[in-house]
């Protein structure tokens, strides 16, 4: 074989060895825009913005509160004001009483139950002229709300004594109402009051309720209304049932039926 001649070069070693990264500087990554720290608001923004969101979510709560308060009127309870005395003393005068309509909805009218409903017709003298200006229409307002009771002067409040089909009858020998046979005593009736101010004999018509004031001689109820449908008035007049007196507080009261209704026969 022949030598390699002195012109030849032997090829190159590389005794580098492998390039150690960690040993190799990364230049720094570019910043994200949007991983940016945010911006802060100077403090004239802060106290501008923290005024008007306090206004809007007061806005809003009122706002909700307003639109709860109606659709309890509409559709669950209602205030009414007491501006007589026919049903004394188990209502005075300016008394201020709820009525449920919720429950007189799914239940309907029972006998003894005390009831707001709507003059049937001819009941009660066309009412004055509602009060002008902005209080009229503030106390409008208010009155639709439910934040004050109604008096709109087309209300009225009575107890039920017969539903559709009882006969009901004044008076026994005794003075006192027969319901379906029975005799009624009446612990309700104002103290020293009397029931027997005109004579009747009916059967209340289907779909209808018989009603009387507590203070007999003082109320113009079903007894005084006997040429139209034997003084029923219409259950669909009938706005609920009141189950308490609100104010003034010391006359705060539950109502409910009294025991001489509990066990009324059967309608014949």
């Amino acid at each position: 074989m022949s030598e390699p001649t002195a012109e030849q070069t032997p090829e190159p070693v590389d005794n580098a060895g492998p390039i150690d990264n960690s040993l190799v500087d990364e230049a720094p990554a570019e910043t994200d825009p949007i991983e940016a720290a945010p911006v802060k608001k100077s403090k004239k923004e802060k106290k501008k913005s923290g005024p008007v969101r306090a206004l809007a979510e007061t806005v809003v709560i009122i706002g909700v509160a307003l639109a709860a308060a109606v659709l309890i009127r509409l559709f669950l309870v209602q205030a009414f004001y007491v501006p007589s005395g026919s049903m004394e003393n188990t209502l005075l005068p300016s008394d201020r009483i709820v009525a449920s309509k919720i429950t007189t909805h799914f239940s309907g009218v029972q006998r003894g139950q005390v009831v707001v409903f709507k003059d049937p017709g001819g009941w009660l003298p066309a009412p004055g002229p509602a009060p002008g200006g902005l209080s009229g229409a503030v106390h409008s307002l208010f009155t639709f709300i439910g934040l004050l009771p109604s008096d709109s002067g087309s209300d009225l409040v009575k107890r039920v004594i017969g539903v559709g089909g009882d006969h009901i009858v004044c008076c026994d020998i005794d003075g006192h109402i027969q319901l379906n046979g029975k005799s009624l005593i009446e612990p309700y009736i104002k103290p020293g009051d009397t029931t027997d101010q005109v004579l009747f004999d009916v059967v209340v018509p289907k779909d209808n309720i018989f009603v009387m004031g507590d203070n007999r001689s003082n109320s113009r109820d079903s007894r005084y209304h006997l040429r139209v449908h034997d003084g029923g008035v219409p259950v669909k007049d009938v706005v609920g049932n009141v189950f308490v007196t609100v104010w003034p507080l010391s006359r705060f009261t539950f109502m409910s039926i009294p025991d001489t209704f509990s066990d009324i026969p059967s309608a014949p």
